[in-house]
């Protein structure tokens, strides 16, 4: 069998041609143009394409929220549903974070709290009403901490007082146990409350500085023990009282030691 191969000019002639024409359009045509425009692109940077618009969040029957967006991000009125289908609460966003003043309705519609926002965290004076549209309480907040402006109010408009105080006994067996307890309560015997090592000095009650006290039916222990080094004369303690109107009253109280090492 025999092959007849074409002279090898001929064929080189060839391929240089086509080399030449493959060449020319990888490298000068349009497609190359457009190849290096959208690389120059991936590395420029772009506005946010994300959503922008309201969202609407479903339970398996109900609408739960509404949220409007702005590029991806929360901008604008947060609404939040009961089940029933009537409006709950709603947030002001700005840039993704809380701001000015968010509402909380009862079910029936009427208003019952306003609760300020600065940088998504509370700060101000909370107010809440009574179903009737009458004040119920305000409440200071200071960078989400509570402060100690308190005040609550009747349906008549009056104002609540004669909130119960710190009763203090103690049980010293310093000497032959190296311990003294101090034993907290109520002035009214209520056991609606919280006991905390800590101070309000800054004007706010921070529960990250406080330390808890065991509290059980109402009564706080405080064991202090002999350490054998100096120690601060006195102990600081607050108490978070839960009122007949569901809110946290606060109270202070700074109880003398008479030993120098108890810690």
């Amino acid at each position: 069998m025999i092959i007849k191969l074409k002279p090898m000019r001929t064929f080189s002639g060839s391929l240089i041609l086509i080399l030449t024409l493959v060449l020319w359009s990888g490298c000068g045509g349009k497609r190359t143009s457009n190849r290096d425009s959208l690389t120059g692109n991936d590395t420029v940077s772009v506005h946010d394409t994300g959503f922008t618009g309201i969202k609407h969040f479903m339970s398996s029957t109900h609408l739960v929220m509404e949220t409007t967006f702005k590029n991806g991000v929360k901008e604008g009125l947060m609404k939040t549903y009961y089940i029933g289908g009537k409006l709950r609460r709603t947030f002001w966003y700005e840039n993704g974070l809380r701001e000015d003043s968010s509402l909380w309705y009862y079910e029936e519609g009427q208003l019952f709290r306003i609760t300020p926002f600065k940088k998504d965290t509370i700060d101000g004076i909370q107010t809440q009403y009574f179903r009737n549209g009458k004040l119920k309480a305000k409440m200071g907040y200071k960078k989400g901490l509570r402060t100690l402006y308190f005040e609550e109010f009747t349906m008549d408009g009056k104002v609540v007082g004669g909130y119960p105080g710190i009763v203090v006994n103690v049980k010293d067996n310093y000497n032959s146990r190296g311990v003294y307890t101090i034993s907290l309560e109520l002035s009214d015997k209520s056991k609606k409350v919280q006991y905390y090592r800590g101070d309000l000095g800054r004007g706010v009650f921070d529960t990250i500085r406080c330390i808890k006290i065991k509290t059980t039916v109402g009564i706080g222990m405080l064991d202090l023990k002999k350490s054998g080094s100096a120690q601060p004369a006195s102990v600081d303690v607050i108490a978070q009282i839960l009122t007949n109107y569901g809110n946290n009253y606060l109270t202070y109280k700074k109880i003398e030691l008479p030993y120098k090492d108890l810690k």
